[in-house]
């Protein structure tokens, strides 16, 4: 579904492209904001309790931050693409699970998610305001750990974006962001599970132009 939004805004932006000059075509900037993960699903044991099916995990709520590098064409100057890394620390909360019909307590653990991503992007190359939105793959780079020990996974995955940029100068613009990402993740170790991660991230950030 979120998928399906991208795509959708992404073919909105192409509809509103104009072939008015950018003001810019590189571009550095930083980010920061608010994650709000969906459970973690589909999850199930590892190792002994391989193939038995757990209910959906909770995540806790995060902060995000990270940076991005970017470049339009000048030729096509509604396209482009963008590298960007950003960490977050949605948590595993202490909860209830219920596997094989039995419910019962269970401890959270810690989770540390740094991903890479390389993105295409379109926007509205406006010479104040720009709409914009992407697609790209990333590398998720996850950590859990429990009672001091840790599972490490790196897990290729989707970013998808959509964010409005405004020039408050010539050089450097404001500009507000969603991102969805989403991944598989494997801790067969000290955590036991394997499980499909998604998370809603909500940035904001400043970014020079050159």
């Amino acid at each position: 579904c979120a998928l399906g939004l991208c795509s959708l805004s992404v073919g909105l932006v192409c509809l509103m492209l104009s072939g008015r000059p950018a003001q810019a075509e590189m571009y550095v900037a930083g980010q920061i904001g608010y994650t709000s993960p969906n459970d973690l699903s589909s999850v199930q044991g590892t190792g002994a309790l391989s193939g038995v099916s757990v209910s959906d995990l909770k995540l806790h709520d995060s902060i995000v931050y990270g940076a991005k590098v970017g470049y339009y064409l000048p030729s096509v100057n509604w396209l482009g693409a963008e590298t960007e890394i950003f960490n977050t620390t949605p948590h595993v909360n202490q909860q209830p699970i219920t596997a094989l019909g039995v419910t019962v307590p269970a401890p959270g653990f810690n989770l540390n998610v740094f991903t890479w991503a390389i993105n295409a992007l379109v926007r509205y190359p406006g010479k104040q305001f720009q709409p914009y939105a992407g697609v790209g793959v990333g590398l998720f780079f996850a950590e859990a750990k429990f009672q001091g020990q840790s599972d490490k996974d790196v897990a290729p995955g989707l970013n998808a974006l959509a964010g409005l940029r405004y020039f408050a100068t010539d050089r450097i613009a404001l500009f507000a962001e969603y991102k969805y990402n989403r991944a598989a993740f494997d801790f067969p170790d000290a955590i036991g599970l394997k499980a499909d991660y998604s998370a809603n991230h909500f940035l904001g950030g400043v970014s020079f132009h050159f």
